[in-house]
């Protein structure tokens, strides 16, 4: 059943300082930024926030920021502006690959960064690639400012570390990926426009065989996205044979704590998991 506008009021305050001031005003108000998860909903007739804040226009939330270490991205950079950036494309190839298969070309040029993260769906395209690159984000308030690891902002299943008056004001990424070797890979009904029934992206460094550094996060597999410690340690310090090999696909399946859901089985995202981790781990 469709939602009634009329029961739904939106304010677009003209910058963020008066958005963050109305935040704090009114913790019940409900950022909204590219809608491409809020307006499915209301036309379904299940948006139960009712007060919305547009943050959508706000420039100060839409930028990318290149330095000599860091990549820094605005909450409000779009899926285009992340998929077209070069410098993202050289340094963090499994952030643009992630953005090029969020939904279709009109969702990549609506639908922000920001907003896929704090959906908080365990099936987000872009959370792996950010878990594996160990973002750091940014949240802000009228009250000030805090950074934390991205892997600590997830606390369940739609639930977050955000405060009712704070939003993601920009993520953080390191851009010493030099000797890495990376992977990410989506499994899903179609090739594009497909929410995934998982998705695995992994960093690795080796030398002369030996795995010394590993990364291993995946879509789907928990209730939120994650990364899969046990996995990553049953790999560390070994040469990749087939005996490592079976005992990290045993990790990865024991860790996993996927459902059963109209678009797979727990069963099925388990195997396949472990799976696109094979496949990567005899690449090396």
């Amino acid at each position: 059943m469709r939602s009634n506008v009329a029961d739904y009021s939106l304010v677009a305050p003209p910058t963020l300082p008066e958005a963050l001031r109305l935040l704090a005003s009114d913790p019940g108000l409900t950022p909204i930024a590219g809608g491409t998860e809020l307006m499915v909903a209301l036309s379904a007739g299940r948006l139960p926030q009712k007060n919305l804040l547009s943050i959508n226009h706000l420039r100060e939330l839409r930028f990318i920021d290149v330095h000599p270490e860091t990549i820094t991205i605005g909450s409000g950079a779009t899926f285009t502006d992340i998929r077209c950036h070069e410098a993202i494309a050289e340094d963090l190839p499994l952030l643009t690959q992630a953005a090029s298969w969020t939904g279709s070309i009109a969702n990549q040029n609506r639908g922000t960064l920001g907003g896929n993260i704090v959906n908080a769906s365990p099936a987000a395209d872009s959370p792996p690639a950010l878990l594996v690159y160990e973002a750091l984000v940014t949240l802000i308030s009228a009250r000030g400012e805090r950074t934390i690891p991205y892997r600590d902002f997830h606390l369940g299943y739609k639930k977050t570390v955000l405060a009712p008056d704070e939003i993601l004001h920009r993520i953080t990424l390191l851009r010493n990926m030099q000797g890495y070797k990376q992977y990410i890979r989506k499994v899903g009904t179609r090739n594009a426009q497909a929410i995934s029934k998982t998705a695995l992206a992994v960093i690795t460094r080796a030398n002369q065989g030996i795995i010394e550094d590993i990364r291993i996060a995946a879509a789907s597999l928990r209730e939120v996205p994650t990364r899969l410690p046990a996995t990553e340690q049953a790999l560390i310090g070994n040469l990749i044979t087939p005996e490592t090999i079976a005992a990290a696909r045993a990790a990865l399946i024991a860790e996993s704590k996927p459902i059963d859901d109209i678009r797979s089985t727990a069963r099925y995202r388990a195997s396949v998991a472990a799976n696109l981790l094979e496949e990567f781990l005899l690449t090396l």
